[in-house]
Parts: C-alpha cells; sequence; structure tokens
C-alpha cells in the first residue's frame, strides 16, 4: 500500500524560494495546528505581482518557471500570530513580504527548517494541506 505524504501548495516564486530556504516562513490567513514534514508543491498558477519576482535571486530564475508539481520539503515547527503590521513587519527577512501586505485582523505564518530542494515531481495540488502519494 502506498504510503502518503502531505503537501502545501504555493504559487511561483514562493515554491522555490521555500525550498531553498530563502524563505522561511510561509504566510497564510489561517493557521494550522500542524507540525511535522512537508512537502513544498508549486501551483500551476504564478504570483503575478512584479514586485514578488524582484526577490527572486538570477540563480534561481529557471526554477521558478516549474510549476504544477513538488520542488520540495521541509518541516513545520511552529505556526506565528501576526496581530499587527508592526509584528509582521518585523519578521519580513523569513517570509519576504512587504509589510503593506499585512491584512488585519491577522496573519500566520507556517515556520519551516530542514527545506530541502526535490526533483521536480509532476503533481496537481490543491488548496491548504493535501495528501501525496509517494512515488
Amino acid at each position: 500500500m502506498a504510503r502518503k505524504q502531505v503537501a502545501l501548495s504555493l504559487k511561483q516564486p514562493w515554491a522555490t524560494l521555500l525550498a531553498h530556504g530563502v524563505k522561511t516562513i510561509e504566510v497564510r490567513r489561517w493557521s494550522t495546528p500542524r507540525r511535522g514534514p512537508v512537502l513544498i508543491h508549486a501551483a500551476r498558477h504564478p504570483d503575478p505581482r512584479p514586485e514578488v519576482w524582484k526577490r527572486v535571486p538570477a540563480h534561481l530564475r529557471e526554477e521558478t518557471l516549474r510549476s504544477g508539481g513538488i520542488v520540495g520539503r521541509g518541516e513545520i515547527i511552529d505556526c506565528v500570530r501576526y496581530g499587527s503590521r508592526e509584528l509582521f513587519a518585523a519578521q519580513a527577512e523569513h517570509h519576504l513580504n512587504d509589510p503593506d501586505w499585512f491584512n488585519a485582523p491577522a496573519l500566520y505564518g507556517f515556520v519551516f527548517v530542514n527545506l530541502q530542494v526535490l526533483p521536480f515531481r509532476p503533481y496537481s495540488g490543491w488548496m491548504r494541506f493535501f495528501e501525496v502519494e509517494e512515488e
């Protein structure tokens, strides 16, 4: 019987930036009690904001073109609540979001460690966490 893992889908370039450890916190509008290993999935549709793409180092640009599949993995060790723009801005170097993107009443940061790039594996994604069958 195939073992299943859990994945989280992110738009590009965020998925590549997380897999490479350039960012270590993924920001969402919802909290999670989940801790432990998570695969990083690159969604089919990229983030359209030009200011986001300015955050991508030149050596990672080609990898951000991969979409619709697994690109890495990491472990979630915490979920931080940002209840103010100031708290959100204080960790901007970890999540790479512009402080002006803060959305009241709160945003949540999934704190990742042990980030690792994996060979690209096409896989359909889903919003929130979803299960992935091992190869």
